[in-house]
């Protein structure tokens, strides 16, 4: 376009040149050629930077005008895509203070439960140190643990119960369990504490394996004493040749056992069966589905016999009922009998008495029964006699 505009100037200057010329009179002096020629190169320069000026401008334009809508093209998607961008930012940070805040509230609630549990725990540690709270604390544990298996007071197991052994002497467990067979097993419980919280508290390490020693040794002291007791020769009933002794802390008997290799085959030959609460539990559960067994035997024995003797009394009933169907069918050809006699018999006589004038009504004349009982098809009943 610029081109053409630039060929257009200087057709216009050569016209206006030779116009010039032809105007000029035949008289007037010459003109000056290179002046001329100066004239218009100065002139068509001019006009030349002129339009390459307009033309350079109108480029730009037309290029900055291109380019925006080029940039407004590719920002508008651009734009869209930051604005998404930042709204899932926000939706995030509120996400993560929301998210933030239940951390801090856990982490708040988490440091007063520990904080609570120390205090509990400080708590329970010193009131172990009494013997009696000790012991209160172990039954009570002992207790749990039987009705985490099912086998509650009331059913499966009988708490504080007293009896004597051959030697006459008088014993006590804590926890006797009846076993489906009718015998019964001895649990007591042992919490030795007094070594071990020494343990926990020692920090000297040749401190501590002293004290879980010792630990040890008092826990092979109480199997000695319930070995003593030989619960298995009570003189109320059979029971195991064995006796549970229930230490309510996993670690109590767990740290012993380390500290004493020998113990549980020690406690064993003494017929002691040492017993955390995990050990019990799974022993009580096994002993709790012998007793859902037995009661399924039991209930299965029940129902075999309710079967017999049900079995008897619809014999029974069905001797009556065909009896009765037998009287019934008596009746009927009895009936039949009486209704042909008064037909045959009587009747032609009644009839008479019309004729004689002695009454006027007809008189209805009965009808025998056709329909007869239906017989009972039992093959157990007897064979029906034939009248």
């Amino acid at each position: 376009m610029e081109i053409i505009t630039v060929f257009a100037l200087l057709v216009a200057l050569v016209a206006v040149v030779w116009a010039l010329r032809q105007s000029v009179a035949p008289s007037s002096p010459p003109l000056d050629n290179a002046a001329l020629a100066q004239h218009i190169g100065a002139e068509v320069k001019a006009q030349m930077s002129e339009v390459a000026t307009a033309a350079l401008e109108a480029n730009n334009k037309q290029f900055l005008t291109l380019a925006d809508q080029k940039m407004q093209g590719l920002q508008a998607p651009f734009d869209a895509e930051m604005k998404k961008l930042a709204e899932e930012v926000g939706r995030l940070e509120e996400s993560n203070k929301t998210r933030k805040g239940a951390v801090d509230e856990l982490m708040k609630q988490m440091g007063t439960k520990i904080t609570e549990l120390n205090t509990s725990t400080v708590t329970l540690s010193e009131a172990l140190r009494s013997p009696t709270y000790r012991g209160s604390w172990g039954e009570q544990q002992l207790r749990n643990v039987i009705e985490m298996a099912g086998m509650t007071p009331y059913c499966d197991f009988e708490e504080q119960t007293g009896g004597e052994n051959r030697e006459g002497n008088r014993v006590r467990p804590d926890v006797r369990v009846r076993l489906p067979n009718g015998a019964h097993l001895a649990i007591d419980a042992k919490t030795p504490f007094d070594a071990y919280a020494r343990a926990q508290e020692a920090t000297d390490p040749a401190v501590v394996e002293l004290e879980l020693k010792a630990h040890a040794k008092a826990l092979k002291s109480h199997v000695d004493d319930l070995a003593s007791k030989k619960y298995w020769e009570h003189n109320d009933g059979p029971a195991p040749e064995y006796v549970i002794l229930f230490v309510p802390g996993e670690s109590f008997l767990a740290d012993a056992a380390r500290a004493r290799p020998e113990l549980l085959a020690e406690a064993m030959n003494k017929k002691v069966l040492l017993a955390s609460p995990v050990n019990l539990l799974a022993l009580l559960w096994a002993v709790h589905r012998g007793w859902q067994e037995a009661r399924i035997s039991e209930n299965a024995r029940e129902i075999a016999e309710l079967g017999e003797d049900l079995y008897n009394r619809v014999g029974v009933l069905l001797e009556h009922v065909d009896k009765t169907g037998r009287g019934l069918n008596t009746a009927v050809n009895a009936y039949n009998k009486l209704v042909g006699s008064v037909d045959g018999r009587l009747m032609p006589s009644l009839r008479k008495f019309p004729e004689l004038g002695v009454g006027s009504d007809e008189l209805s004349t009965p009808q025998s029964l056709e329909a007869l009982p239906q017989q009972v098809q039992a093959a157990e009943l007897p064979a029906p006699d034939d009248d």
